[in-house]
């Protein structure tokens, strides 16, 4: 149910990473551990599946709109996740 601004003490900018700022550039990460790193935890956190679901309720709508700035490779292994990166020449752009 939505509810009024008013009910929050305080509100917060919605502001996100690029994928160039959130990305070592010769590393590859999954969704979860995409998720991760969009809350400031390290990409090998332990976190409860809970909450893990809920960060990755952030990370996927976030890859989706960084996808021109991604490179994506297959799984190592056949039912593992799939793997992100930063593009080469979103990293070359942000003069990282």
């Amino acid at each position: 149910m939505p509810e009024p601004k008013s009910t929050f003490d305080e509100t917060f900018p919605c502001e996100f990473y690029t994928p160039a700022e959130l990305f070592e550039p010769d590393l590859m990460y999954t969704v979860p551990e995409i998720a991760r790193l969009l809350q400031g935890l390290d990409a090998d956190a332990d976190v409860d599946p809970d909450t893990e679901a809920v960060l990755i309720d952030w990370a996927v709508p976030w890859v989706m709109v960084h996808a021109e700035d991604l490179v994506i490779a297959e799984p190592l292994e056949a039912e593992g996740p799939g793997y992100y990166g930063v593009a080469s020449h979103a990293v070359e752009e942000s003069g990282e």
